[in-house]
């Protein structure tokens, strides 16, 4: 019997039920083993940095070694988040041009993202080997051990990442889908080592060859970001440079390892947090009382809860997942339309992209240096500006809304939604006091949130479910790869770019671009935009931040308003279709049709302009409180 499976196997090319089951299991099996160690590392990062606060604060004591084990686990928690994350297909890609393709050939694209994603950990793998190994000879200063325990977290997770890159070929079935899709991956590969002679004497052409081709045709194939981003890379230094390819390794380190980033995991989790134990639920609420018998009303209630939400959580994904369940039903009872209703949700996240502790902001300060208590202050009254421009047009859209059937809050009731919100009210104003008063870093303050959201949930809304306690640390770290992943190599990018030249070369262009600061700003606006749409904003932020804000300064803008301006401009490319992929993140979420979305939303994308193009004229809305 087994022998006649293998003989239909090899010539019906497809592979037996047996071995496609063993594959899954395997893969049941080694998932398992990286998400519960992933699990528990979210939860030691938590403990090491709410320890740290109150030694430090508390106790007038500080820990000396805190920082340096939340870096040592923090490198762990990254791959092995992205591991799990490539187990899930959660790593970020744009699927527009494969969604829409006929069902043979999306088949044949997701093998071949698979394949490429693959080529580039194998090639990878060695680097990152001889990386670790270099790191066996430096002894960390707090805690006088070897960087390899720290370091060995990128081979082992590369490692992972390929071992379920292989398994997920297995389990395709198609022997000849999954051989053509290979072949095509390393024919491509071939034709560009081959062509090594004559790339190399191309100097900054090459630039455009590997960063907008390589990338390009990438992206639009349906590879992750990350490991696009990781291909043109790792091409151009092999074969047009002579750098070794441990610096790049090691590039990806210093993007991952920043410890501005633990941040990331931290807000995710506080996020998924709020949710689960009905802090987000009695916040809507309280609004919906207010607001309830409005025309319109529950859409400025989406609108105020989603600012209020993006103040505690940090992640817009989690900010939408929030909101949306509470409200949706409601509103649909009310007449409103599904697809308007997702036009919104979108909009929304768009809008709230500057409100702190957005993950957004975490990043620019982490990668160009500016001061990250600036960026909170200043992104606060920016959204409050796009929230007054889509309010209204939720005016104008709902201004002959009958409201006959809905019954009006009274006094009382609206006081005593108020009491039951108030906790939940408070947690954004705890977060943002913690950093003012210097209780905590913009990374640590995410402990005294979570910490926080225990005690409100436990004793105070009595919701809280310890059964989604595991699936929610799992989730974060399966985001928190996926984000750190791409801000990895997206580093190594820079760095080439940088060590090309080509910084210098976009700074004297962009410079001497007529019309100063003007243009420079207008540029950037319809630059991030198209960026925020293809890239997502954290990518491109990496990408372009260390190499535009510079220029932002030698021009004339105040580096927090240029943040403002370019955050905003890439919150509106992202939730823009066809190709954002916030806004198919909201249709998800809101269990939507994209179609029944994209025409209501452009309306509200172009309110969220008007109201940028306001922010950027103005600078006193970005700085008036630094």
């Amino acid at each position: 019997m087994a022998h006649a499976e293998t003989a239909q196997a090899a010539t019906g090319g497809v592979v037996s039920p047996r071995r496609r089951a063993l594959a899954v299991t395997l893969e049941s099996w080694l998932g398992m083993l990286v998400e519960i160690p992933a699990a528990l590392l979210v939860v030691a990062e938590v403990f090491t940095l709410f320890a740290g606060v109150v030694a430090r604060y508390g106790l007038q004591r500080p820990l000396i070694w805190s920082d340096e084990l939340a870096s040592i686990l923090f490198l762990w928690l990254a791959m092995l988040g992205a591991a799990v994350a490539f187990r899930r297909s959660e790593h970020m890609r744009m699927t527009a041009v494969v969604a829409n393709a006929k069902p043979a050939m999306r088949a044949y694209l997701d093998v071949v993202a698979t394949s490429a994603a693959l080529a580039f950990l194998l090639l990878i793998v060695g680097p990152a080997y001889q990386y670790a190994y270099e790191e066996s000879f430096i002894t960390t200063p707090a805690l006088q051990i070897p960087n390899i325990w720290r370091a060995a977290a990128l081979p082992v997770g590369v490692c992972l990442m390929a071992l379920f890159a292989l398994l997920r070929l297995v389990r395709v079935g198609d022997i000849r889908l999954v051989l053509r899709a290979v072949l095509s991956v390393a024919l491509l590969i071939a034709v560009f080592w081959l062509a090594t002679p004559w790339l190399r004497p191309l100097g900054n052409l090459n630039l455009i060859i590997f960063f907008v081709g390589v990338v390009g045709f990438c992206v639009f194939a349906g590879v992750p970001i990350a490991f696009a981003f990781g291909l043109a890379i790792f091409g151009y230094l092999a074969l047009t440079t002579r750098t070794p390819l441990m610096v790049l390794v090691g590039r990806m380190d210093e993007g991952m390892s920043h410890l501005i980033l633990l941040a990331v995991p931290l807000f995710i989790f506080l996020g998924l947090l709020i949710e689960m134990a009905g802090m987000a639920r009695a916040m809507v609420a309280f609004l919906a009382s207010l607001l309830g018998h409005v025309r319109g009303g529950l859409n400025y209630v989406l609108v105020g809860a989603m600012y209020l939400v993006s103040g505690i959580s940090g992640s817009k994904a989690a900010d939408m997942a929030a909101v949306a369940p509470v409200l949706f039903p409601e509103m649909k009872q009310r007449g409103a339309k599904p697809g308007d209703l997702v036009a919104l949700l979108a909009a929304t996240g768009a809008q709230t992209e500057t409100i702190p502790p957005s993950l957004v902001l975490i990043t620019i300060g982490s990668v160009t240096g500016v001061s990250i208590s600036a960026l909170f202050t200043g992104g606060l009254l920016p959204g409050v500006v796009l929230a007054i421009t889509l309010s209204a047009l939720v005016w104008w859209r709902y201004r002959g809304e009958d409201l006959s059937h809905v019954k009006r809050a009274s006094g009382a009731e609206i006081i005593r939604s108020f009491v039951i919100a108030l906790p939940a009210l408070a947690l954004p104003f705890v977060i943002r006091a913690a950093v003012v008063e210097g209780i905590a870093t913009a990374t640590e303050v995410s402990t005294i949130g979570i910490v926080y959201g225990f005690i409100v949930g436990l004793l105070i809304y009595r919701r809280f479910d310890w059964r989604r306690l595991m699936p929610m640390l799992i989730e974060t770290a399966c985001l928190s790869g996926a984000i750190l992943l791409i801000i990895g190599t997206a580093t190594g990018m820079a760095w080439g770019l940088t060590q090309s030249g080509f910084s210098r070369a976009l700074a004297t262009a962009m410079t001497g671009l007529p019309g100063g600061s003007a243009t420079f700003i207008a540029v950037s606006i319809v630059a991030f935009t198209i960026l925020g749409s293809v890239l997502e904003g954290i990518p491109a932020i990496v990408l372009f931040g260390p190499l535009l804000f510079p220029i932002a300064r030698a021009v004339g803008v105040h580096e927090v308003h240029y943040a403002m301006i370019i955050i905003l401009a890439m919150g509106i490319g992202l939730f823009a279709p066809p190709f954002g992929v916030g806004y198919y993140a909201a249709c998800a979420i809101g269990r939507v049709d994209p179609a029944e979305g994209i025409r209501p939303i452009w309306g509200y994308l172009l309110a969220l302009m008007a109201g940028l193009i306001i922010v950027a004229i103005f600078p006193w809305i970005s700085i008036g409180f630094l």
